[in-house]
């Protein structure tokens, strides 16, 4: 184990990490009188408390916490969507950076107060978004790279981050494992109270990497205990989990028939999840699947799994790993119409379709079925998207089927 977890390190130093960022990004700074987007955000914490320009550490804390934070994001203009800017130097610059304009550690009531002053200010339905970050994440990088999520995506939610102890540290694997598992009754903890606030009409969940552990078993667990998933709980996200296959199959099996929506964002691209698959035996991670084989394929179209297969985006980390939140294509497609509960299998329009008015103009411009494959990146394992991406290819009179022979396959019939 400790010669892959050092193999591991040696591979991955290059990826998106601590290094060559200024610590202690957290202090507040004044973004008064500039054209800045700000992000309320409530946290939710199982790690240790901190000094006030990190607030919580890596370390494991004794109970839940909390925290009510508003972050600056610079103005579109000068910023790459897709991609937080770290300051280079502290103080950050507001007008370029990401900053913090209050940060705010709170007891569970002030908590709670933040949370229905953010709801307060949202139309109905009132929804919530609840994120939970991955492996190898401090507490600033969870914070900003949910505030960059929710700013791209557009997501009309209160954003609830959920953050576990990560000592952001690449040979820390097994300690940020060992985390998730510790912080499992809080996570539930913290379902359960946004499930029952009768002013919260809906809950979805996106959740990342090591960080969909935490999500499934939380589900699972208060599958067990009630008997059912809270049915507030409407949408869950799965990116690039990295999760057992196997277990996988039974976390699924004992939420029952009536658990949420769940959509799956795989690509076997994923370097990250190729390395964790060897830590953890050469078992298959969830995250780098290919839906179309067996017996994924049966597996997912009977459970009633989406999958978005992002193998093809040309976006994210050089791993590979973090392209649902680095695309702005794929971003905006949770605010658009993930989180709002729209299922991507929709009667009228596929999921593809949106997906390729998004990416690029090559389609209309090229006017044949190849500007259609270049257009459409991302492989929709949909029914519905099926069906209307037939329709298009019978429009260009079955040019599509010569194509998609040449370059491979770009939207295949549904798995999950």
């Amino acid at each position: 184990m400790l010669h892959r977890l050092i193999t591991l390190a040696a591979v991955m130093m290059f990826c998106v990490g601590c290094a060559g960022r200024p610590h202690g990004v957290l202090l507040p700074v004044s973004a008064e009188g500039l054209h800045t987007t700000k992000i309320d955000m409530l946290v939710a914490t199982t790690r240790a408390p901190a000094n006030p320009s990190e607030l919580f550490s890596g370390e494991r804390g004794t109970e839940l916490a909390f925290a009510d934070m508003t972050i600056s994001i610079p103005p579109d203009a000068v910023r790459k969507a897709g991609e937080v800017q770290w300051p280079k130097r502290l103080p950050g610059d507001p007008a370029r950076d990401f900053v913090v304009t209050r940060a705010e550690a709170v007891d569970k009531a002030g908590g709670i107060r933040s949370f229905r002053r953010m709801l307060a200010q949202q139309k109905r339905p009132r929804r919530v978004l609840l994120f939970v970050h991955g492996y190898n994440n401090v507490f600033e990088a969870a914070v900003y790279r949910f505030a960059q999520i929710i700013h791209d995506s557009g997501a009309e939610a209160v954003p609830v981050l959920f953050t576990w102890p990560s000592r952001g540290k690449l040979l820390a694997y097994t300690y940020d494992r060992e985390s998730t598992n510790y912080s499992r009754d809080a996570f539930e903890e913290t379902l359960q109270a946004l499930a029952r606030d009768p002013q919260v009409d809906e809950i979805s969940i996106l959740s990342h990497s090591m960080g969909n552990w935490l999500t499934l078993e939380g589900l699972r667990q208060m599958a067990i205990r009630d008997g059912h998933v809270a049915p507030k709980i409407k949408n869950v996200m799965l990116a690039a989990p990295d999760v057992d296959v196997d277990v996988f199959r039974t976390q699924i099996a004992e939420m029952g028939k009536t658990r949420p929506r769940f959509t799956l964002f795989v690509s076997r691209d994923d370097r990250a999840l190729a390395f964790s698959r060897r830590v953890w035996g050469s078992t298959a991670r969830l995250g780098a699947i290919d839906p179309e084989q067996e017996p994924y394929k049966t597996e997912l179209e009977r459970s009633g799994i989406a999958v978005l297969d992002l193998t093809k985006v040309k976006a994210g980390d050089s791993l590979h790993h973090g392209k649902f939140a680095e695309s702005p294509e794929v971003v905006k497609l949770i605010g658009s119409r993930l989180l709002a509960g729209q299922d991507i299998s929709d009667e009228n329009i596929g999921l593809g379709d949106k997906i390729i008015e998004a990416t690029t103009g090559a389609a209309a411009s090229v006017g044949s079925a190849a500007g259609l494959v270049v257009a459409a990146p991302i492989a929709i394992v949909s029914p519905g998207t099926r069906r209307n991406y037939g329709d298009r290819t019978r429009e260009f009179g079955g040019r599509l089927s010569h194509t998609a022979r040449s370059t491979g396959s770009i939207i295949t019939e549904p798995g999950l």
